[in-house]
């Protein structure tokens, strides 16, 4: 989860606000932030199959599934950024992220 303009794409997770982890359980996974102030955030997924903590690429685009909040699909032209991909939260909000593989 992220909280500034400029931190995403963030291909190593060097700059989240909070990182969360959870299983893949039935072709999905759930993970609950707790106690966030409000505020603008944007959240980022990673299918990280190798665990190796980062977003492995090949040529130019992700070999392993990402997702952004408020992205239905990415790719050259339309790549992650914080101020596209982020909302308003107000209180608790439940956010539906689509893991996009390449």
């Amino acid at each position: 989860m992220y909280n500034k303009d400029g931190t995403i794409p963030d291909e190593k997770y060097e700059h989240y606000y909070k990182i969360g982890k959870s299983n893949i359980v039935n072709g999905r996974a759930t993970f609950t932030f707790s106690n966030l102030p409000e505020g603008k955030y944007a959240v980022n997924i990673l299918h990280d199959e190798n665990k190796n903590g980062k977003i492995d690429k090949g040529f130019i685009l992700p070999i392993e599934g990402v997702g952004f909040s408020n992205y239905p699909a990415i790719g050259l032209r339309n790549r992650p950024k914080f101020s596209k991909a982020s909302f308003e939260l107000k209180g608790n909000r439940k956010i539906n992220v689509k893991v996009i593989y390449m």
